[in-house]
């Protein structure tokens, strides 16, 4: 099955409706426990059956997609379902997950304002302004609240089309996309008055500066770019920022980074790792990345060379807070000593920050393991 990005998903959609098809758009809009998908994931069905993306695959992702084909050739509207992962359909697919997934499963039929909104979604991926869509999931007719499927589409000058039903609805909305549309986030919320919707803020795919084109670097560009970040390389020698060294990135800058960050487009949904030649250039370079908006900045060093490169900072007047959210020494203990290993190690931050995870293990605890040998032995001794 090919792997496809957000935005090809929504190119497929676009090109599907331009040709007058019909298609039914299923969601995951909300997870709990251990699921194969997470919210956002998204699978286009048309009518003949072909499918584009994925919702994890299995039992739930078929039952997901005879829905959507069901409400594409018998007619229906936008429906809300939630599936759990309990042990009979687990084991239909050989897997152990345990969790609950939500979909919202919307059809839509060609030239209507959903190809509108895509439209315009797939520009903002492609680097024009960021959006944001709301939709409604579960309504509240005493509080007016719109139907099931009712959107509300965000621009990020705050202009909206639609409505989840009434005022009050939709300025929690906007007031909430036009902070996801930094980072292209989205969020279920449950309001007090027993309304229920989804919120997606669409923006350019994460961007991955690099301030030195060293062997960490290099260890770093495969990942970064497999992992969907647009890939920057600023390196002033020229021998270590060119194509041949780089082939996956996106720009490459020979300049000294302090000057060349002061001229690149910068936004919160970009992140920056400093790991240049010199103590000199790590010390400007990093200066220079604390005074741009992106929310993520790393240093490749010691502790004792960050606290040097800290000294810099204060005494350049970067402010204390600023210093306090730089991920300095760079990267999770994994003990990593190869310049991939500390590639690694690095990814693996930046996606912990980047997705909001612990960075704690995910091994079963002792009194898990504990259980089950109980219950394996219990089940042994009635079985004799």
């Amino acid at each position: 099955m090919e792997i496809l990005t957000m935005q090809e998903i929504f190119q497929k959609a676009i090109c599907f409706l331009e040709r007058g098809e019909s298609i039914a758009i299923a969601t995951a809009v909300r997870t709990k426990g251990s699921t194969p998908q997470k919210a956002g994931a998204r699978l286009l069905v048309c009518k003949d059956g072909t499918s584009v993306g994925t919702l994890g695959g299995g039992c739930i992702e078929g039952s997901v997609w005879c829905t959507a084909k069901e409400l594409l050739n018998k007619g229906g509207t936008t429906q809300y379902l939630n599936y759990c992962m309990n042990a009979e359909l687990a084991a239909q697919d050989g897997m152990i997950c345990g969790g609950t997934m939500w979909f919202l499963i919307e059809p839509v039929a060609p030239n209507g304002e959903t190809l509108t909104y895509m439209k315009a979604v797939e520009k903002a991926f492609a680097g024009g302004k960021p959006v944001a869509w709301a939709t409604t999931l579960i309504h509240n007719a005493e509080n007016n609240a719109a139907s099931t499927g009712s959107k509300l589409f965000i621009r990020d000058d705050g202009v909206t089309r639609g409505s989840l039903g009434n005022l009050e609805l939709d300025q929690r909305a906007i007031k909430r996309a036009l902070e996801l549309m930094a980072t292209g986030m989205n969020e279920y919320v449950a309001a007090d008055n027993g309304v229920e919707y989804f919120i997606e803020a669409f923006t350019t795919p994460p961007f991955l500066i690099l301030c030195g084109g060293g062997h960490i670097a290099k260890a770093l560009a495969p990942l970064a770019k497999n992992l969907g970040f647009r890939l920057c390389i600023i390196d002033e020698r020229q021998e270590f920022a060119n194509k041949e060294r780089f082939p996956e990135a996106d720009v490459l800058i020979q300049d000294k980074p302090d000057k060349a960050l002061s001229e690149l487009s910068i936004t919160p949904n970009t992140f920056i790792v400093v790991a240049t030649p010199g103590h000199y250039h790590d010390d400007v370079s990093l200066e220079a990345a604390a005074r741009t908006p992106a929310r993520y900045l790393g240093l490749v060093g010691s502790k004792r060379k960050t606290l040097l490169v800290y000294k810099h900072l204060i005494h350049k007047g970067v402010h204390i807070d600023r210093i306090k959210e730089i991920h300095a020494p760079i990267g999770l203990d994994i003990c990593a000593r190869t310049p991939e290993e500390i590639a690694v190690s690095i990814m693996a931050e930046i996606l912990m920050f980047k997705s909001g995870g612990t960075g704690q293990k995910m091994k079963l605890q002792e009194w898990q393991i504990t259980g089950v040998e109980k219950q394996v032995n219990k089940s042994t001794v009635e079985a004799l």
